[in-house]
Formats: C-alpha cells, structure tokens, sequence
C-alpha cells in the first residue's frame, strides 16, 4: 500500500516539474520575442545602400509587332474574274512588272460601243453644222430682201429664228462629241485598269487571291485587297505606349529592340512616328486602356541577301558567324523595344526600394499625442480620446522620404524625385549624394519604421559585401 501512494507522489512530482519547465521555455521564448530579455535596444534589423551620383536615362518599354516601313495594298479599280496571276508571295518585284490580269472581254465591248457613240455623235455634229450653215445663208438672203422691201418683217423674223435654232443645235451637237470622247476615254481607262503593275519595286509580303476568283473594284472605294507588296530592307516596330508614358517620348529618341525570334541579340533603333490619335481598349469599363501607337525603325542592317557569286567567292572560314549574320525580319514578329526617353548625368540617385511615402498628418498627430503625455502626464488612453475630441479630421498628406542612416537612428527625410530607370530613382531634392540609405526590409521601409528609431544593419542584406 506504502509503495503505491509512493510511486503515486512520484508520478504528481513528474507531472508539476515538467509543467513547470513548459511555461518557463514558453515565457522564454515570449520574452525574447518581445524584447524582455537581452538588449532592449539593438533596433529594427535594415539592409543599407549607398546614396550616389551616377548617370539616369528613363525607359519606356512597350510591346510590339515587327513590319515593312513601306507597304503598299493592292487592290482592283474594275470588277471581274482573275485570268493571269503573275507572282506568288514571297516573289521581288520590280516597279512596272506585270502583277494580275483581269478578264477584259466586257471592257472591250464598253470600248467599243463608246466609239460608235463618239462616231454617231461627230455625224450628229456634221449634220448640225450644215443646218447652221444653211440657216446662216438663208437669214442673209431674207435680210437683202426685206431692205429691198421684197419680203415682209415676218419673213426676216421667222429666218433669225431658224438661224438661232440651227445654231443651238449645232453647239449642243459640238457638246455631245465632247461627251462621247469622255466616254470613250473612261471606258478605256477601265480596259487599262484589268492589267494591274507593281506600283513599286519590293516583295510580295502578302497574297489573297488566286487565278479564277472573281474581285470586286470600284473607283470609288477600296476594292477587295488581292495583295501587299512591301519594302522588306526597312522594317520598323509598332508598339502601343501608354499615355502616361507616350508624353514622355519625342521623336528622334534611340531605343533598343529585342525580337523574340533572336533572343540572344539587340538591334538599335529610332523613333520615327508617334500617333496623335489613341487606341482605347476594353472602353467602358474597368479594364479601359489608352494607348499611343508609336513606330521605330530598325537601325541596324537586316534582311540583306548576298548572291550566289559572292559568296562562292568567300571561303568558309571568312564567313560571318550565325550570331554576326544580318537578321532576317518577318511581318509580324513580335518584340520588345525600350526607348530612352532623357537622361541626366551627375544626378543624386539612390535605389527605388529606397524612397517611399508617409502621411505627415499622421506624423504630426502622433508627435502631438506623444508631447501631451510628456507634458500633462495623462495617460496613452486619455491622450488618444482627447486627440480624436479636439483635432478636426484632416486629409491625408502624403509626401515622398527617404530613410537615412544617422549612427544607430533612422533619420527621416523629404525628398523629391524625378526620372527613374530600372533600378535607381533621381532625388531632385533632399540629398546630397553621400548619405547611407535604408532599402529594406520592404515591409520596415514602407510600412513601419519611424523617424528617429533605433536600427542595426541585417547581416547579409542589400548593402553586405559593398
């Protein structure tokens, strides 16, 4: 009995050590987490980088489409079926080649009813002519009478007005041939228009139609599009900016271009176009998007073809490597092109993360807060209730700052900011360029630290091994 209410104890004892030793580790590990064991002051841990003075040139980057500088549609004046197809695409043109015949038999036939038009209206004018004549003499002839006193004034009367009806008609006869040649001469200009010609010298980039398909034309309006023919040795991109960027952009600026059928190389290039009208998408709703279409042109050579002859006559070292080969650009492509839109040299730059922003009402009103309870002594509770009874309720004042390391304290400073690149951001005001910045932790910068705080570097952050 003696050893069971023993090993009993024994057991309790075990239960309330262990206990024991379970909240003290808990209370351990609270206490270290909220700083009440160790030092108190070692700070909020930072990553520091250096504030310096470096070159800045602004980026706008943007998506596009690779295409012909020059590209000309091709598309028909006269209605009818395609008898003779002459190219293929991808076929080098010459300006004045023969592209596309069109069935002529109709034309022909207007042709020719437009010259028997033109004959019978010329026959019509002879026999006019003779009538005026005749009209002429023969008011002559009563004006020698009636002064003779031979014929009555009537007789006079009725001549001139023979005459003048022989002489209109004579002049409205004049007319009709003229009307009939213009017929004639539209009607062969319509005969003309079935035989198409490359208005241009280039490449067929693009065909439609084929040998027996029947295209509508009019002189009017855009007939059916039958094919491209394009400049291929100067391709440009088409990219869309957005409007907050595209103001930013002038004409002349250089860019770079990245295909993505040529990952591995960049093609220098130009602004040479920028839209005055804007492309929206998704209007109307929340997606809305404004965009400028702007275009470069490729700077660097492509689509060159050496002939057969030159290059038999290149042995096969001397030839150039597949990455030094001039590219060969496709319509519609797509790529990537940054445009450098300012730089400025000698600016004070720090790192973007390093720049953020803080609502100085709320900076004040916790100075404030703080100043109350140093003075009157009043508690945390009351200071807040008094703060919230007597402050009117202002706006936000949001301003840009950047965070400075001055010994062991974070030293909070208004900047203002100007053109950024991909990694640095120019402090126009603020900073001198010497100072040792706070850039993260992103969450510290942004969100929590204050001015004045204790901080201490984290090891193995942004600044380590600088």
């Amino acid at each position: 009995m003696a050893k069971k209410a023993a090993k009993k104890n024994s057991n309790r004892l075990f239960w309330i050590v262990g206990g024991l030793f379970a909240v003290l580790l808990i209370g351990a590990v609270i206490g270290s987490r909220v700083g009440l064991f160790g030092d108190k002051d070692k700070g909020v841990e930072v990553e520091f980088a250096d504030a310096e003075i470096r070159s800045i040139t602004q980026v706008v980057t943007s998506s596009g489409k690779v295409q012909p500088e020059v590209e000309v549609k091709i598309s028909p004046d006269v209605s009818g079926e395609i008898i003779e197809l002459r190219v293929n695409e991808g076929d080098k043109v010459s300006k004045g080649d023969l592209l596309v015949r069109i069935q002529q038999q109709d034309y022909m036939a207007q042709v020719e009813r437009s010259q028997a038009g033109v004959l019978q209206a010329k026959a019509s004018e002879a026999q006019r002519r003779a009538d005026f004549l005749n009209a002429q003499l023969e008011l002559d002839r009563q004006k020698g009478l009636f002064e003779a006193g031979a014929v009555a004034e009537s007789e006079l009367q009725r001549a001139q007005t023979q005459y003048e009806v022989a002489e209109a008609g004579y002049e409205a006869a004049k007319y009709s041939v003229q009307s009939a040649n213009a017929s004639l001469k539209e009607s062969r200009d319509r005969l003309n228009k079935t035989t198409i010609y490359a208005p241009m010298t280039g490449t067929v980039s693009k065909l439609d139609v084929e040998a027996g398909e029947r295209v509508v034309g009019t002189s009017q309006m855009q007939g059916t599009e039958m094919m491209r023919i394009a400049r291929l040795d100067q391709m440009e991109m088409e990219v869309d900016v957005n409007e907050n960027d595209v103001v930013n952009v002038a004409l002349g600026d250089s860019a770079t271009l990245e295909i993505d059928a040529y990952p591995e190389r960049q093609f220098r290039g130009i602004v040479t176009e920028i839209a005055n009208s804007a492309r929206v998408s998704g209007a109307g709703s929340q997606e809305q998007v404004t965009n400028f279409p702007v275009k470069i042109r490729v700077l660097d050579a492509h689509n060159v073809e050496a002939s057969m002859s030159q290059m038999r006559e290149v042995s096969t070292s001397e030839l150039p490597s597949e990455e030094n080969l001039p590219p060969r650009f496709r319509p519609g492509m797509s790529g990537t092109v940054d445009i450098y839109t300012r730089t400025v040299d000698g600016a004070v730059a720090v790192p973007i993360q390093a720049v953020t922003v803080r609502d100085f009402v709320k900076i004040a009103e916790e100075k404030a807060r703080k100043e109350r309870i140093k003075n009157g002594g009043d508690n945390e509770a009351e200071s807040d209730s008094v703060a919230t009874s007597e402050t009117p309720e202002l706006k936000e004042d949001l301003r840009k700052v950047v965070f400075v390391a001055e010994g062991e304290k974070a030293k909070m400073l208004e900047v203002e900011t100007g053109i950024s690149d991909d990694t640095h951001v120019r402090v126009v005001k603020g900073l001198d360029g010497d100072e040792k910045v706070i850039v993260g932790p992103y969450r510290v910068v942004s969100r929590t630290l204050k001015d004045d705080q204790t901080i201490r570097e984290k090891k193995g952050g942004f600044g380590a091994g600088r």
